[in-house]
């Protein structure tokens, strides 16, 4: 008897104890979850990956911790660049999780489909490698927002200047899908707007390995300019390739090779002995002054890697959600996205940026050029700036979008 007598009362302490903590929680608020959805284990992963994951935790440490009265916690989940899979995480998210923002996605083709989800459902989403111009076109969503760069700043701009140079030829190798179909009709339209000609294209599979037989076609069409209509590791290794088959002036072949879509990691990569001399639009870059340096010295101690200007995209586009939220005094989509409009964007990432009515993030791009081996000082001293883009020329005019939240 007296041992039951000890059980039972053994018993009713660790239920009383088990209890304590549910009573505790129950008076607590629940916290506001955002997502980080992208690629984090295939072509981009350096570039985007966890490497933004950890650039979204920084801005909600920068933030305090908390936003609209309650702890801000990031979720973090990889697509795998397969639509039914981020589509699924992202209905995870929202119906069982309550995630009330999501950043980043790194895929055109999940970016639209998940763009669509959240005006339904009336929440924020915040895209900063997907590239398609669409996200603020015909797909446009009153609660979407596009960060960094787009096919248009990153094509229209370099297919412009080098058309001025006399490079009136073009040849295309582009991924297929979204984002490399967008890129080469937004540079084809550029490049025939300006009296050039595209003399051919050829398309293949995301993350593919061996190139030969595209960069022979590119080759072999005596294109003055080949376009790489592609990201990530497709970039990369196009670009040792192409140095195999001499196709480059640097690798010394005859044809110019352009990178529209090149970020910082694919520069590490690559090498500077194979990437010297490309130019392309780039919406960040570490080493710009002395706000970049240290917030980038900041992402390094935790990833070992300087930060693209996807990830640093990451951090301005969450930190200005949170403090958008605060204003609005609440996590509904149309009123937090009214607050995100409101307030300029100022940061590390830009200054003063404004938030168009149709998504886009209007501010100024850089014009880089890879260094030779022999100007770079330091580890990640990479680019050499040749130009600052105003904003305003940088990206698509408002009226030419086809957005139809754009009064005309």
């Amino acid at each position: 008897m007296a041992n039951i007598t000890r059980r039972a009362a053994l018993a009713g302490i660790m239920a009383t104890t088990a209890a304590m903590p549910m009573r505790l929680r129950a008076h607590e608020k629940a916290p506001l979850r955002i997502g980080v959805l992208n690629d984090q284990s295939g072509p981009f992963a350096d570039l985007s990956g966890l490497g933004s994951v950890e650039a979204a935790k920084l801005a909600v440490e920068d933030h305090g911790g908390r936003a609209n009265g309650v702890a801000v916690e990031v979720l973090a989940a990889d697509h795998q660049n397969k639509p039914d899979i981020g589509t699924g995480i992202l209905r995870k998210w929202l119906d069982v999780d309550n995630v009330q923002a999501v950043f980043d996605l790194g895929n055109s083709a999940i970016s639209l489909a998940a763009q669509q989800i959240m005006r339904e459902r009336n929440r924020i989403i915040v895209h900063s490698t997907s590239a398609t111009s669409d996200l603020t076109g015909s797909a446009c969503s009153p609660v979407g927002f596009h960060w960094v760069y787009d096919t248009y700043s990153n094509s229209a701009g370099i297919a412009k200047a080098l058309m001025s140079q006399g490079l009136d030829t073009w040849f295309f190798v582009t991924v297929d899908y979204a984002f490399g179909k967008s890129m080469e009709a937004v540079a084809r339209t550029a490049i025939e707007k300006a009296g050039g000609k595209v003399v051919g294209a050829v398309r293949h599979p995301l993350n593919t390995s061996d190139f030969s037989s595209y960069l022979l076609q590119a080759r072999s069409s005596n294109a003055k300019v080949i376009v790489f209509a592609n990201a990530g590791v497709d970039l990369t290794n196009c670009i040792k390739q192409a140095a195999e088959f001499r196709l480059s002036k640097v690798a010394g072949g005859s044809q110019t090779v352009v990178a529209p879509v090149m970020l910082l990691t694919d520069v590490h990569a690559i090498g500077l002995k194979l990437a010297q001399g490309l130019s392309f639009i780039s919406g960040f870059y570490w080493d710009k002054d002395d706000e970049t340096r240290a917030w980038s010295r900041r992402f390094f101690e935790r990833r070992r890697a300087m930060p693209t200007m996807s990830q640093a995209g990451v951090y301005s586009a969450v930190h200005h959600f949170l403090k958008a939220a605060d204003a609005a005094k609440t996590t509904a989509g149309l009123e937090v996205a009214s607050a995100m409009r409101a307030i300029p964007v100022s940061d590390m990432f830009t200054k003063n940026a404004v938030l168009r009515a149709d998504g886009r993030l209007v501010h100024d791009m850089l014009l880089v050029e890879v260094k030779p081996p022999e100007q770079s000082k330091y580890p990640w001293d990479y680019y050499t700036i040749k130009a600052v883009l105003p904003g305003t020329e940088a990206f698509r005019p408002l009226d030419e979008g086809g957005c139809s939240l754009v009064r005309t």
